[in-house]
């Protein structure tokens, strides 16, 4: 291989842009709430694993979704805050939809944005129904 890969310049996906089981989304948003939702522990082996999650309203000037936070990503999420979140991917929760980051994708905290959030628009209101359409 003596030819070098450049890395692409990563797109970047605005809240109102985001769909029913789509992944690989690249966004900037400002944390509004947190609201922890599950914290335990669990002794498995040397180590006592501790396990987080939190509900986190997030948003940008076009909406807002709820951010299903888990473990270290939890420390992150202060309201106020400015997360860019790379590789993350739209889960359905009881008909609507959370934004969620796996250990494929990543949370980083980001320099503060200057955009105010919309916060008439919440993706996560809006319940979703799974219909199968058959072909004849």
């Amino acid at each position: 291989m003596a030819e070098s890969k450049s890395l692409r310049k990563p797109v970047f996906t605005k809240v109102d842009q985001l769909r029913p089981g789509t992944s690989g989304h690249t966004l900037t948003v400002k944390v509004v709430s947190t609201k922890m939702v599950l914290q335990k522990g669990r002794a498995d082996g040397p180590q006592v694993r501790q396990m987080r999650i939190a509900e986190c309203l997030v948003g940008d000037e076009t909406g807002m979704i709820i951010f299903t936070a888990r473990n270290e990503q939890v420390d992150l999420m202060k309201e106020g805050t400015t997360v860019t979140f790379r590789n993350a991917k739209i889960d359905m929760f009881k008909g609507s939809m959370r934004l969620a980051v796996d250990k494929w994708g990543r949370v980083e905290v980001a320099e503060p944005a200057n955009f105010t959030v919309k916060e008439d628009n919440n993706l996560s209101l809006i319940e979703y129904e799974l219909v199968n359409v058959v072909e004849e």
